[in-house]
């Protein structure tokens, strides 16, 4: 799973990402808000912890625009600010969990597993974009009647652009979630990748094109006739 946390003392972002490495995460941390919202949006995280006196925009700013834009991913506030107020404001603008500073790591790995169950109540087995369908169970990519299986690596690229809709994702995070972060890949294969998929997407007669956007990455765009 991957998780994403948002973190302005850097040391103790670091600090968190070890501990959820340690237990079998995969995290990353960025250090003010604006930043953390750009990453919550970008489809590549299952959750997020999120402070809420952050530069840039505090936590209570993330999570209301995440909300506003159809995110769901779930959020797990993590602050210093501990009155009943402060945890009311935090719920009512979209976090799924508060827990105050200073927090013992095995409680804030229970609340996580905690959050990420709940969103677990409402099985989603597949994500569409446009005249695509991909069902996550099966692996196979639709467009109306014609259907095509894709390859565990194709399915994780598509993933990844379908859930991230018409954003950009870069081909250093399509290869870092693919491929993981510590592997020999380059990316010369994700380019190759992307190239399978596109024969793909062809194959089953779908106006989606992902769209290569220089020293950015790629997105997926509809193309009308």
């Amino acid at each position: 799973m991957n998780v994403l946390v948002v973190e302005d003392e850097r040391n103790l972002a670091d600090a968190i990402v070890r501990i959820l490495s340690d237990a079998g995460y995969n995290a990353e941390a960025v250090y003010d808000g604006t930043s953390g919202l750009t990453s919550a949006k970008s489809g590549l995280y299952d959750a997020v912890i999120l402070d809420v006196m952050l530069p840039g925009m505090n936590g209570y700013d993330v999570v209301h625009e995440m909300r506003r834009a159809d995110i769901s991913t779930p959020v797990l506030m993590l602050t210093a600010l501990n009155s009943t107020e402060d945890k009311v404001e935090g719920l009512d603008s979209g976090a799924d969990d508060y827990m105050t500073k200073p927090f013992d790591a095995p409680e804030l790995l229970a609340r996580l597993r905690a959050v990420t169950r709940r969103k677990g109540e409402v099985m989603i087995d597949e994500i569409k974009f446009a005249d695509l369908t991909l069902d996550l169970t099966t692996h196979d990519l639709s467009c109306g009647d014609k259907k095509i299986h894709l390859s565990g690596k194709e399915f994780e690229l598509m993933r990844m652009l379908m859930s991230a809709s018409s954003r950009v994702i870069s081909k250093q995070d399509l290869l870092t979630r693919v491929w993981g972060a510590d592997a020999e890949a380059s990316e010369n294969s994700v380019e190759a990748y992307i190239s399978f998929l596109r024969k793909k997407l062809a194959h089953v007669g779908s106006k989606v094109q992902i769209t290569t956007l220089r020293m950015l990455g790629y997105r997926l765009e509809l193309f009308e006739d």
